[in-house]
């Protein structure tokens, strides 16, 4: 199994992508702010790289804020569309664009509309984002920043597994959420809650805290003799191994350290 590094999505001041998450759609929300440039189509793709590997229902781009009169970034947005299609399930890909705008037109010109959902303003799509969804497979709790929380987390994945019929990925993603959840006590120190969630033939994991400060994933060389694992983020590293992808994001002041658990080998990101 690929040892891939986290999906880190810190959000700033000034940031040329802004990632967030919407729980009970689970989806996410990608707004674009600048002119299209190079070092803008490298922050994007490196976006929606991140926005795929968490495997959402629905990745929602508005693109209103985007500078680009000329619709230099329509390959782009259809090479997204083909990533995001081979995701299983698929991620449904919607942007959020003028209609007047050229990378509206050049998108419609290519017959995008049979496939690219396009919507002029967010409350439309947003209203739009679940429907022809069906509701997802969710387990939540909510988890107090104690020694006897991973407990809980660990049970409620181990049913998930059994419900869901996903009794192959159950040592795996039991290691998953144990260390996610031992992380957010010990490093963030606030309630968390935990959310479980079927992806077709795979899983998905998220513990959100009140600590904005995203994880930091230490080097084997770092670990001294004797040590816990779990000390100063080692615990990250059983996580790297046993997640098909993990990362994390910023999330109304806090964050969502987040992991997918899918059969044997990675899924190929965009």
């Amino acid at each position: 199994m690929d040892r891939a590094l986290p999906h880190l999505s810190d959000t700033f001041e000034g940031s040329t992508v802004e990632i967030t998450g919407h729980a009970e759609s689970e989806s996410l929300e990608m707004v674009v702010h600048g002119r299209w440039n190079a070092a803008l189509a490298i922050d994007l793709r490196s976006a929606i790289h991140k926005c795929l590997a968490e495997h959402p229902t629905v990745l929602l781009a508005d693109l209103r804020d985007l500078g680009d009169p000329d619709g230099r970034s329509a390959p782009l947005w259809l090479a997204a569309h083909r990533a995001a299609n081979l995701r299983h399930p698929h991620v449904r890909l919607a942007l959020c664009i003028p209609p007047a705008a050229m990378l509206a037109t050049r998108l419609r010109r290519v017959g995008a509309l049979r496939f690219l959902s396009m919507f002029a303003s967010m409350p439309e799509a947003r209203a739009a984002r679940v429907g022809g969804l069906a509701p997802p497979d969710r387990l939540q709790l909510t988890l107090a920043p104690e020694p006897h929380s991973p407990t809980r987390a660990r049970d409620l994945v181990t049913r998930a597994c059994l419900d869901w019929r996903l009794a192959p990925l159950r040592h795996r993603a039991v290691a998953v959420v144990s260390e996610l959840v031992a992380n957010g006590v010990e490093h963030a120190g606030t309630p968390l809650r935990l959310t479980v969630s079927r992806r077709g033939t795979g899983l998905y994991l998220a513990v959100q805290d009140d600590d904005p400060r995203l994880p930091v994933l230490l080097a084997p060389s770092s670990h001294e003799p004797g040590e816990p694992l779990l000390a100063r983020g080692h615990g990250l590293r059983v996580v790297n191994v046993a997640a098909s992808a993990w990362g994390a994001r910023n999330h109304r002041g806090g964050k969502v350290v987040w992991a997918t658990v899918r059969d044997s080998v990675r899924q190929t990101d965009a």
